[in-house]
């Protein structure tokens, strides 16, 4: 038996196709009684609406492209689950792209979005090839999310305030009475703004001297040496901001192997507040970077300039907040 067709719907109703269309594409200016027709029509036919044929008609394919950073990072779950949620209210699917895996099939995943005639791109996280987002936005209406670059004419930004978020971590650590405090930095414009605020924060309460900071990859690896390096200076820091969740965990893992215990004889604070920072085995005082209002918010700013693809392009910021669970104390001794 051959799939009903909109003329089916329109027969059974006893209507026309394009009272039909207007019923389906959920149009206001439809009689009650017409459109309880319609529906019941759509349901006892079993109905489903030719997606390519819309596609055809609309100029449009309901799709957006999602192109990450990174599927490895924890936090970009977070950040689905909002974007997922808005673009889904909204009536749009999702492809989604490991921008980890690009680089390694030496594709550019960008254009396969282009050629799929998406109608609108998110890009998430710090892509390691700007250049090939810069590319698309020509041609798709395109917003970055959870990252701060590149900066580019007609694209939104929508990330979490790293500065605040940086200063929330650091004068936590000040307030336990921590002085010598270290941080292993990231990289890209975000790991650059969460470092310049952890110096700008000691600098203010009289602590630049006592401030270090090791470069980290955002890699639970990355944080792991970077804190063999902390813990093996001469006047080791009495706690550790760490870049993110990840960079945490590897720190932790140091800390442990050392024979520190966490946070007794070292404090540690990560970033993001991450499914891996609410472990009970792990329970990490982090702070939370509103990682699904960011979701949300990117998929509204891609709506919106989907539907007006010359308006000016913004930054929003979301505001983070601190997470104080198990691995942050008062140092044992004064310093």
């Amino acid at each position: 038996m051959s799939n009903p067709t909109i003329r089916d719907v329109a027969e059974r109703a006893g209507v026309s196709k394009s009272l039909v269309s207007l019923v389906l594409r959920g149009s206001a200016g439809v009689r009650p009684e017409k459109r309880d027709a319609v529906l019941a029509a759509v349901e006892a036919l079993g109905y489903r609406p030719n997606a390519a044929a819309r596609s055809l008609s609309e100029r449009r394919t309901h799709t957006v492209g999602v192109l990450l950073n990174d599927l490895r990072n924890p936090w970009f779950v977070e950040l689905l689950d909002g974007l997922n949620g808005r673009l889904y209210d909204s009536g749009m699917h999702v492809l989604l792209a490991d921008g980890h895996l690009n680089r390694r099939l030496g594709e550019d995943l960008t254009r396969t979005f282009t050629e799929l005639r998406v109608d609108g791109l998110i890009a998430v996280g710090t892509l390691r090839d700007p250049e090939a987002l810069r590319t698309a936005v020509g041609r798709i209406p395109t917003v970055v999310a959870g990252a701060r670059e590149p900066v580019l004419s007609g694209v939104d930004i929508v990330a979490n305030d790293d500065e605040h978020g940086a200063r929330l971590a650091t004068e936590h650590l000040i307030g336990l009475g921590h002085r010598h405090i270290a941080h292993i930095a990231g990289r890209g414009a975000v790991g650059e703004l969460r470092r310049r605020s952890f110096e700008a924060t000691m600098g203010e309460h009289g602590l630049a001297d006592t401030a270090v900071v090791e470069q980290g990859d955002l890699t639970e690896e990355g944080g792991y040496r970077a804190a063999v390096r902390l813990l093996s200076r001469p006047q080791r820091p009495t706690a550790v901001f760490a870049v993110n969740d990840m960079t945490c965990v590897g720190a932790l893992s140091a800390a442990e192997e050392s024979g520190l215990r966490v946070p007794r004889d070292l404090s540690l604070v990560g970033y993001d507040n991450t499914y891996l920072s609410r472990l009970r085995h792990l329970w990490l005082t982090t702070v939370d970077n509103a990682g699904h209002d960011v979701g949300r918010r990117a998929a509204q700013r891609l709506l919106d300039r989907i539907a007006e693809p010359d308006r000016p392009a913004a930054v929003d910021l979301a505001t983070p907040s601190l997470e104080a669970r198990g691995t942050t104390a008062p140092p044992r001794t004064a310093t």
